[in-house]
């Protein structure tokens, strides 16, 4: 019986552990996939095309799987990892994890008047500055869209988009 009890636990906290990369695989996705429906200044249309992580999430090595194959526009992906908000520098996007969305107030700082698509993954963050934030509605990956602040960081938005999101302001 304790045998069965102890297999039980391992299996429940593995599926667990499968789940939640499922989800941080999901996000990385819809990352890539934004890239899509939302339009950057000219001047962010050249280089390389900036994606920074912040804080501790396995994201960044997903990311880095589509970055191999994938291109925004003719722009190569590159991806950043930090852990501090003062390792911040001009990119396209940046994604908070659930870590770090204390923090999120320095990071719209550091942007400053930067046209970054700010990503984060923690119940109401959407109000407080990020331009989307994922959610997990029932077993759905979801993600809410604040289009007051994506035009506030002088981002254009394709109306596709809107069908696919939780509209909130």
């Amino acid at each position: 019986m304790k045998k069965r009890i102890i297999t039980t636990c391992l299996l429940l906290i593995a599926f667990a552990f499968s789940t939640e990369a499922q989800v941080e695989k999901l996000q990385a996705f819809f990352i890539y996939n934004f890239t899509k429906y939302i339009e950057w200044p000219q001047e962010y249309q050249s280089g390389n095309f900036q994606i920074i992580v912040f804080g501790n999430s396995p994201i960044d090595n997903y990311l880095k799987d589509i970055a191999s194959s994938k291109k925004v526009g003719n722009q190569t992906i590159e991806i950043k990892k930090i852990g501090a908000a003062g390792e911040i520098s001009k990119c396209n996007i940046i994604f908070i994890s659930s870590e770090k969305s204390g923090e999120l107030q320095n990071v719209i700082s550091k942007i400053g008047s930067n046209s970054t698509l700010i990503v984060t993954e923690k119940e109401g963050l959407a109000n407080s500055g990020a331009a989307i934030n994922f959610v997990i509605i029932g077993d759905k990956q979801k993600f809410e869209l604040n289009k007051r602040n994506l035009t506030r960081y002088g981002l254009k938005i394709n109306n596709q988009l809107d069908a696919l999101a939780i509209i909130v302001n």
